[in-house]
């Protein structure tokens, strides 16, 4: 793996897990942190790789996917700015889970397995922000579970679509950069399914694609 130049505290302090830290704990953290850049359509990990990193995004997104001996991939989640990955193989020595695969190009603050699981003992805070980041990610998978099982593709999609949004001056904005086809990959339908239904949310006026991303409108809730 090519790694570059060690991280600044600055870019330390823009990620949610160390928040409220100290700089004379930031400026410990940051000497066993290096940089990556990814380029578009790189895969970072693989699945059954093992688990020597743990991963913070810096810029750019990308796509956690598990796929099939015959190429058919289903996408888990998506990644963002200040997201981070590979924490899971920090508590066992299982291998990776999943594939990451740069969605665009992206640059990655890398802490090795063994410094982070020091730094984890050394904070407390870091532990519980882990934790919790874990807890938050199982009730998600109940979330898309709970889905797949109950609702049609059009309340599939909106569901995605609000877990997606960020509030944007008082509107729901799905800023992150996603193709039909992931979308398809994401809650398990074809492609030209999910055309075919936010084509329709658009006309109801439940969506609206714009430069600014997928703007979504209150009554999209009722779906």
């Amino acid at each position: 793996m090519n790694l570059s130049n060690a991280v600044s505290t600055i870019a330390l302090k823009t990620f949610p897990l160390f928040n409220g830290l100290g700089d004379d704990r930031l400026a410990a953290i940051a000497q066993h942190a290096l940089m990556r850049r990814v380029a578009r359509g790189q895969a970072v990990v693989h699945a059954g790789d093992r688990t020597d990193y743990v991963y913070f995004v810096l810029t750019g997104t990308l796509k956690v996917l598990v796929s099939d001996e015959d190429g058919r991939e289903v996408i888990l989640t998506m990644l963002g700015q200040g997201e981070l990955f590979g924490e899971m193989g920090v508590f066992d020595e299982q291998p990776r889970s999943a594939s990451v695969v740069a969605v665009s190009p992206v640059d990655l603050v890398v802490i090795a397995k063994s410094d982070f699981r020091r730094m984890m003992q050394e904070n407390f805070d870091i532990a519980w922000r882990i934790m919790s980041n874990l807890a938050e990610r199982l009730r998600t998978a109940d979330r898309k579970i709970e889905s797949l099982a109950l609702m049609d593709v059009y309340g599939r999609v909106a569901r995605l679509l609000l877990e997606m949004a960020e509030d944007v001056e008082g509107e729901r904005i799905v800023q992150r950069k996603i193709s039909k086809q992931d979308i398809a990959k994401m809650i398990g339908a074809s492609r030209e399914m999910v055309s075919r239904v936010m084509k329709d949310l658009g006309l109801r006026g439940l969506i609206e694609e714009s430069d600014r991303g997928i703007i979504l409108r209150e009554r999209i809730l009722d779906l």
